[in-house]
């Protein structure tokens, strides 16, 4: 009953009611990005959601525009930003649109999609989050085939007590600033396929 109607019904209002308690840090935020990188404010990307079904996703920008890698490219303000995870309240949209949830892996590219193994196509049996269980264990630190096991585990069981969890776990790993960055990483590096599978 829960993952059918009770967690959608939650995704909004609580999606509706963080927008609106928000507004003035949205708000102060696109006015610093709009003064430190110009436009466009937002960032979009396309992303894989429930069932591989591609959408785009809203952040605030991070990084200026041209080449270069994304450490070259990544702001003071930007890692500020990414930090404190303030550059993904515009996916708060995202969820009210219902391509994303509050609860859920975390939304990537396509072109990762064929990948995955089918264990780790499991991800896609639910709607991508904007916090999740592997994001709890510790963000970006976490290597992709350990963090994609966590979001199959997820996908095979969605209730309102795991998802409260995961929320209180993911703001205590904000709260503590770990996992920004994989190491050696500005980011997060590309998913290229499970090394354990072979070439």
């Amino acid at each position: 009953m829960y993952s059918a109607v009770g967690k959608r019904l939650l995704d909004v209002t609580g999606a509706a009611l963080l927008l609106l308690l928000l507004s003035p840090v949205l708000a102060a935020v696109a006015l610093l990005v709009w003064w430190r990188l110009g436009r466009p404010v937002l960032f979009r990307q396309e992303r894989a959601g429930q069932g591989g079904v591609p959408f785009t996703l809203w952040k605030f920008r991070s990084m200026r525009d041209g080449t270069g890698s994304d450490a070259e490219r990544l702001t003071p303000l930007g890692r500020a930003l990414r930090a404190t995870a303030l550059d993904e309240l515009p996916q708060l949209v995202n969820v009210l649109r219902g391509e994303m949830s509050l609860v859920g892996p975390r939304p990537l590219p396509p072109a990762y999609t064929p990948r995955y193994t089918p264990r780790q196509a499991e991800r896609l049996r639910v709607r991508p989050g904007l916090c999740g269980l592997a994001q709890s264990m510790g963000r970006n630190a976490v290597p992709w085939e350990e963090r994609l096991e966590w979001d199959a585990r997820y996908a095979a069981r969605v209730t309102a007590w795991g998802d409260a969890v995961i929320i209180l776990r993911c703001a205590a790993v904000l709260l503590r600033g770990r996992g920004v960055a994989a190491e050696g990483h500005a980011t997060m590096p590309e998913f290229r396929g499970d090394s354990r599978e072979g070439p």
